[in-house]
């Protein structure tokens, strides 16, 4: 695994440690088994933006403080130029930008996402709390959410319940770029 996914699980076991939460409790609170929580916690499993959103929230932190390893300093604004934003590069056909990183107790985390065409591979779901709004900036992509699933083009939107399974993949093997706001 890279050298960011072990930063980040080492992150998490020190947060874990010092809030004196057992494996065991917050793999419960986070539904998956205390197995799979402490591969998290080696680096030896890839973390879903999903996963990082509710670890967050269980530990009271934000999730560009799970991220990067330093808290944001900023709480008037925070600007990001073209191009620019935090990036997050945890699986191969999902690439994130954090575009308010440095803002400290933020309301909603704005990401600027690029998926990569990934073939015929049907996306594995996730879910985290919350809700979240997709603007569509460049190219087509299948959203799927529940039993559903919506094309959506550049200028389309989607706003909805986060907590239900949901996740994207692209259209004729181009990349689709969209705005993410998660609200908390």
């Amino acid at each position: 695994m890279t050298e960011q996914l072990k930063d980040i699980g080492a992150r998490l076991s020190m947060l874990r440690e010092s809030m004196g939460i057992t494996p065991e409790k917050i793999a419960a609170t986070l539904e998956v088994s205390p197995s799979e929580y402490l591969l998290y916690e080696a680096g030896e499993k890839d973390f879903s933006f999903s996963f990082l959103y509710n670890v967050a929230g269980v530990l009271g932190v934000d999730v560009v403080d799970i991220i990067s390893g330093e808290s944001p300093k900023l709480s008037l604004c925070s600007v990001v130029r073209a191009g620019g934003g935090y990036e997050i590069n945890r699986r191969k056909a999902y690439d994130y930008k954090h575009l308010a990183f440095t803002f400290r107790n933020k309301k909603a985390e704005p990401f600027m996402v690029t998926v990569e065409p990934n073939g015929d591979t049907i996306p594995e779901r996730h879910s985290h709390d919350g809700q979240e709004f997709n603007y569509m900036v460049a190219g087509c992509m299948d959203f799927f959410i529940g039993d559903m699933v919506y094309t959506l083009s550049e200028g389309d939107s989607v706003y909805f319940d986060s907590a239900v399974p949901h996740a994207m993949k692209t259209h004729d093997d181009a990349p689709a770029k969209f705005l993410a706001i998660v609200m908390k």
